[in-house]
Protein backbone atom coordinates (compact mmCIF):
# COMPACT_ATOMS: atom_id res chain seq x y z
CA UNK A 1 0.00 0.00 0.00
CA UNK A 2 2.75 2.47 0.82
CA UNK A 3 4.49 1.97 -2.74
CA UNK A 4 0.76 2.74 -4.11
CA UNK A 5 0.89 5.93 -2.29
CA UNK A 6 3.70 7.05 -3.73
CA UNK A 7 2.98 5.94 -6.95
CA UNK A 8 0.11 8.36 -6.57
CA UNK A 9 2.03 11.09 -5.28
CA UNK A 10 4.17 11.27 -8.03
CA UNK A 11 1.12 11.00 -10.27
CA UNK A 12 -0.31 13.93 -8.64
CA UNK A 13 2.95 16.02 -9.21
CA UNK A 14 2.66 16.14 -12.75
CA UNK A 15 -0.96 18.28 -12.31
CA UNK A 16 -1.43 21.26 -12.25
CA UNK A 17 -1.25 23.74 -9.03
CA UNK A 18 -4.80 23.86 -8.63
CA UNK A 19 -5.32 20.06 -9.25
CA UNK A 20 -2.94 19.11 -6.98
CA UNK A 21 -4.29 21.19 -3.90
CA UNK A 22 -8.06 19.74 -4.67
CA UNK A 23 -6.05 15.86 -4.34
CA UNK A 24 -4.81 17.22 -1.27
CA UNK A 25 -7.96 18.30 0.17
CA UNK A 26 -9.76 15.04 -1.37
CA UNK A 27 -7.06 12.75 0.57
CA UNK A 28 -8.09 14.50 3.84
CA UNK A 29 -11.65 14.28 3.10
CA UNK A 30 -11.24 10.31 2.32
CA UNK A 31 -9.21 9.28 4.87
CA UNK A 32 -11.29 9.27 7.71
CA UNK A 33 -13.64 6.71 5.97
CA UNK A 34 -11.20 4.58 5.69
CA UNK A 35 -10.65 1.07 7.62
CA UNK A 36 -7.87 1.10 9.95
CA UNK A 37 -5.11 0.17 6.97
CA UNK A 38 -6.58 2.17 4.42
CA UNK A 39 -6.81 -0.03 1.79
CA UNK A 40 -10.61 0.37 0.87
CA UNK A 41 -9.74 3.38 -0.11
CA UNK A 42 -6.55 2.57 -2.52
CA UNK A 43 -9.64 1.95 -5.64
CA UNK A 44 -11.42 4.94 -4.87
CA UNK A 45 -7.86 7.17 -4.91
CA UNK A 46 -6.73 5.67 -8.02
CA UNK A 47 -9.97 6.60 -9.83
CA UNK A 48 -10.70 9.82 -8.56
CA UNK A 49 -6.38 10.75 -9.44
CA UNK A 50 -7.48 9.59 -13.07
CA UNK A 51 -10.18 11.53 -13.06
CA UNK A 52 -8.26 14.14 -12.17
CA UNK A 53 -5.52 13.45 -14.70
CA UNK A 54 -7.69 13.25 -17.48
CA UNK A 55 -9.49 16.60 -16.80
CA UNK A 56 -6.43 18.64 -16.49
CA UNK A 57 -5.33 16.70 -20.02
CA UNK A 58 -8.58 17.81 -21.34
CA UNK A 59 -7.74 21.44 -19.81
CA UNK A 60 -10.51 21.87 -17.98
CA UNK A 61 -10.49 23.84 -14.02
CA UNK A 62 -11.12 22.08 -11.51
CA UNK A 63 -14.05 23.93 -10.34
CA UNK A 64 -16.01 22.53 -13.85
CA UNK A 65 -14.50 18.82 -12.20
CA UNK A 66 -15.42 19.39 -8.97
CA UNK A 67 -17.28 21.85 -8.72
CA UNK A 68 -17.11 24.07 -5.23
CA UNK A 69 -17.57 21.68 -2.38
CA UNK A 70 -14.86 19.21 -2.79
CA UNK A 71 -16.11 17.73 0.95
CA UNK A 72 -19.30 17.10 -0.85
CA UNK A 73 -18.01 15.27 -3.24
CA UNK A 74 -15.67 12.93 -1.58
CA UNK A 75 -19.01 11.82 0.78
CA UNK A 76 -20.57 11.15 -2.32
CA UNK A 77 -17.72 8.98 -3.59
CA UNK A 78 -17.89 6.90 -0.12
CA UNK A 79 -21.82 7.04 0.50
CA UNK A 80 -21.82 8.93 3.67
CA UNK A 81 -24.61 6.99 4.93
CA UNK A 82 -22.56 3.90 4.64
CA UNK A 83 -19.13 4.69 5.41
CA UNK A 84 -18.08 4.50 9.29
CA UNK A 85 -15.33 6.80 10.27
CA UNK A 86 -12.76 5.89 12.73
CA UNK A 87 -14.37 6.94 15.40
CA UNK A 88 -17.85 4.97 14.44
CA UNK A 89 -15.40 1.62 13.89
CA UNK A 90 -13.80 2.67 17.22
CA UNK A 91 -16.75 2.73 19.10
CA UNK A 92 -18.65 -0.21 17.75
CA UNK A 93 -14.98 -2.21 18.69
CA UNK A 94 -15.09 -0.45 22.20
CA UNK A 95 -19.05 -1.90 22.60
CA UNK A 96 -18.38 -5.53 21.34
CA UNK A 97 -15.21 -5.91 23.80
CA UNK A 98 -17.50 -4.52 26.52
CA UNK A 99 -20.25 -7.09 25.65
CA UNK A 100 -17.92 -10.07 25.52
CA UNK A 101 -16.66 -8.64 28.91
CA UNK A 102 -19.95 -8.68 30.32
CA UNK A 103 -21.10 -12.26 28.96
CA UNK A 104 -24.02 -10.98 26.33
Amino acid sequence: MTNELKTFELRAKNLPSDYQAAWGKIKDNLWPHSDFTGRNLMPILDGVLGLLEETAADGLSVQEVLGDDIKGFCSALVGEEKAKSFRDKWREQLNNNIANKLGK
